[in-house]
């Protein structure tokens, strides 16, 4: 499988709210703690190593190249 970097989410702006709003109220450390859950359970579901070590390459470069 190869990683999919199309639009893929439906309803896109519902799932960025349902993603802020899973944030409110949380300190900063847990809102970092939350995303990095999320991305470690999300992660297992995929499960295809192959795919996970592009997706990390692309978020690294991406982060990169973007000014801080």
């Amino acid at each position: 499988m190869a990683l999919n970097r199309q639009p893929n989410i439906p309803d896109q702006d519902v799932f960025y709210a349902e993603l802020i709003n899973g944030q409110r109220d949380l300190s900063d450390e847990q809102a970092d703690m939350m995303l990095a859950k999320l991305v470690l359970i999300l992660s297992n579901h995929v499960g295809d190593r192959a795919v996970l070590s592009e997706a990390i390459a692309l978020a690294r470069d991406n982060t990169l190249a973007t000014p801080a």
